[in-house]
């Protein structure tokens, strides 16, 4: 498919890959490096998919900055298995761990922590609609408590912390599913980064966890084997066969990441996004962004134009322009236009200028 058929996709996820690195894909498709056969058909356990696999995990230790003393782990069952094996693998003393809940999926990982510990709601925004992120200090932390665990940012809500809370001592678990590899982070200040692939790193069906070494292996004896940490981490993440295609993927976005220059480079380009984006919608007469200002996140932007027949107006409309995906959540409605890393500068620009012309209207 050429560029100019290839529509824009503001989709939440799946979301856009970048076209360069599908290009190439498409290219090797039956025919990895000359090997005569395709990532999907090739042994995980031979010496190509090795090096994809290593690969992968050096690029994205570098562009990272992950220490040496963490584990990357490529694991199947996306973040939502995350909710299962987080509580399962660190819930080791006290059996208490406490959740901000800042949206629909950090309830989710609450509620099922529950089924396995002592779990606090030490702080929510759900009574205004997950519109904001609550500051919660240290000691509002139970001194105890084996983690504390946060939604870094909210896909549904278009929200995302500011900050990262201060846990002491505790270990600080996040889940970066819709905005990892979009900003600079400093991982050592967290103790688990989990992040399922479909957003800024590849196809479904991969997620990827960061977790510090202390932390493992201590899961009970009766855990499901393929729920401990321990033996992804003994085996290199290939204790069954791993979802082979989506990690090579993944390990070509991340050489892409670095052609581009890094995180910081990609950083700099997605908050030019936001901000023009923001920047329209707050000056309009039409739209407007729920979420508070210092809050919004920088790949998830949701706006309504206050009627409900009119938002759906507009997503018809903007699907017949080639700007597709933009219907907000099915919970909450409205729009949202998901900026992820692959998502051109071109891309929004669109968008605001087909935003422009359906306000002129339908004022």
């Amino acid at each position: 498919m050429k560029k100019a058929e290839r529509v824009y996709n503001f989709s939440a996820g799946p979301s856009m890959l970048p076209l360069e690195v599908m290009e190439q894909a498409a290219e090797q498709l039956t025919n990895y490096g000359g090997c005569g056969m395709s990532v999907m058909e090739m042994s995980h356990r031979s010496s190509e998919f090795e090096e994809i696999l290593h690969s992968a995990e050096k690029n994205l230790r570098d562009i990272m900055n992950i220490p040496d003393h963490y584990k990357v782990l490529f694991i199947q069952g996306g973040a939502t298995l995350q909710f299962s094996m987080i509580p399962m693998n660190l819930l080791r003393n006290s059996k208490k761990a406490d959740y901000i809940v800042t949206g629909a999926w950090a309830k989710k990982a609450a509620e099922e922590a529950k089924k396995f510990g002592d779990i606090k709601i030490v702080a929510s925004s759900e009574e205004s609609v997950f519109s904001y992120i609550p500051e919660v200090k240290k000691e509002e932390f139970r001194e105890d408590a084996d983690y504390v665990h946060i939604t870094m940012n909210n896909t549904i809500y278009g929200t995302k912390f500011p900050y990262i809370p201060d846990t002491g001592e505790i270990p600080l678990v996040a889940d970066f599913s819709s905005c990892i590899l979009s900003e600079t982070v400093d991982v050592s200040k967290f103790a688990l980064i989990y992040a399922g692939a479909q957003k800024n790193i590849g196809p479904a069906g991969v997620v990827i966890v960061i977790i510090r070494e202390d932390l493992i292996g201590h899961a009970s004896a009766d855990i499901p084997v393929y729920l401990d940490y321990k033996i992804h981490a003994d085996n290199e993440s290939m204790y069954n066969t791993p979802p082979t295609f989506g990690i090579y993927m993944a390990g070509e976005v991340f050489k892409n990441i670095v052609r581009l220059g890094g995180v910081p480079a990609l950083e700099k380009i997605n908050r030019e996004k936001a901000k023009k984006l923001y920047d329209y919608i707050d000056q309009s007469a039409l739209y407007s962004c729920p979420v508070v200002p210092k809050d919004r996140s920088l790949m998830n932007v949701v706006f309504v134009t206050g009627n409900t027949d009119l938002d759906k107006k507009f997503t018809k409309e903007a699907k017949a322009a080639g700007l597709h995906n933009l219907g907000g959540h099915r919970s909450i409605g409205g729009m949202r236009a998901s900026i992820y890393n692959a998502m051109p500068m071109e891309g929004v620009d669109t968008l605001i200028e087909f935003m422009k012309k359906f306000e002129a209207e339908n004022k």
